[in-house]
């Protein structure tokens, strides 16, 4: 078998046709917004990490426009995928290309000039996304370190700071994230799964973080805590997360929802309406939290 046959598919499996994607069937407000999606491009024009966790995806941003005219949404904000690491090209190239419909949220070095982050900054990025699954092996005080670093050079640009971490990670950071004084999201409800050894009493430490002012949640990724259970088992934390701080919550679609490129984006904004039934409530996450925390 030849070198060529034996490489890895460029795309693993094919992406969910847009007439195939289901309507939600509640009334989705004018300026909605997805929340957090990822944009990949051709592996000769942006190169990937050395080891990535999966092989590139579809993720075209024309695609995912067509995708958002489908739902009735408006807005977007596009997350720096793990497979680029902080390299943000790819997705710098997409926010020029779209202009003011969407936002960005960059994985940087710390070492990082501050002109660097003036010209991210007009492209449209509003946040910094820290990686704490690549450094959850850190003690707990060196992670409480790199953060307030951090909060520290998104601070003057008026950003906030996004958190992917493992659910057992973010429970040891809570004595610290109550004193954190700089706006901060952690991503996929906090990410508490069952199998970390986590449990209510854990879910309500990290509702208790809302309390601050500080924290927003995202309703995203359902399937990555709901593992090979049915996503009704994720309405739970939803709703007590809504319930709790409904002004400090978004929605976000993680699109193209990795690994899964076949999965229904509909059904997943679909769960929102089955999580609250409050117009109010879901305009409030669907496009006013969103336009205050990213600054639409």
């Amino acid at each position: 078998m030849s070198n060529a046959q034996q490489e890895v598919p460029l795309v693993p499996e094919p992406i969910r046709a847009l007439e195939t994607v289901s309507r939600p069937t509640f009334r989705v407000p004018t300026g909605a917004c997805d929340g957090h999606m990822h944009v990949f491009g051709p592996q000769e024009r942006y190169p990937r990490v050395e080891h990535p966790h999966y092989t590139l995806p579809f993720g075209d941003v024309e695609h995912f426009q067509q995708l958002m005219s489908r739902l009735g949404l408006s807005r977007f904000v596009i997350v720096q995928p793990s497979y680029y690491g902080t390299d943000n090209s790819c997705m710098i190239d997409a926010l020029r290309k779209v202009g003011d419909v969407a936002r960005g949220v960059v994985m940087i070095e710390e070492s990082v000039a501050d002109a660097t982050l003036d010209d991210y900054h007009r492209a449209g990025v509003r946040a910094v996304r820290l990686d704490l699954f690549s450094r959850q092996h850190l003690p707990t005080q060196e992670l409480a370190a790199y953060i307030g670093r951090m909060a520290e050079r998104v601070s003057a640009r008026g950003w906030h700071l996004q958190f992917y971490a493992p659910g057992w990670v973010v429970k040891n950071l809570i004595p610290y994230l109550t004193t954190l004084s700089t706006p901060f999201v952690i991503d996929h409800m906090g990410y508490m799964l069952e199998e970390d050894g986590l449990g209510s009493s854990d879910f309500e430490q990290l509702l208790g973080l809302l309390e601050t002012g500080y924290c927003w949640l995202k309703l995203s990724a359902p399937y990555r805590i709901a593992k090979k259970k049915s996503l009704a088992v994720v309405t739970p934390l939803a709703k007590a997360i809504i319930e709790k701080a409904p002004t400090h919550v978004i929605w976000g679609s993680d699109w193209p929802h990795i690994p899964g490129l076949s999965r229904d984006t509909g059904e997943l904004l679909e769960l929102l309406g089955q999580w609250t039934n409050d117009p109010d409530v879901i305009k409030a996450i669907l496009v006013d939290n969103p336009e205050r925390l990213f600054g639409f």
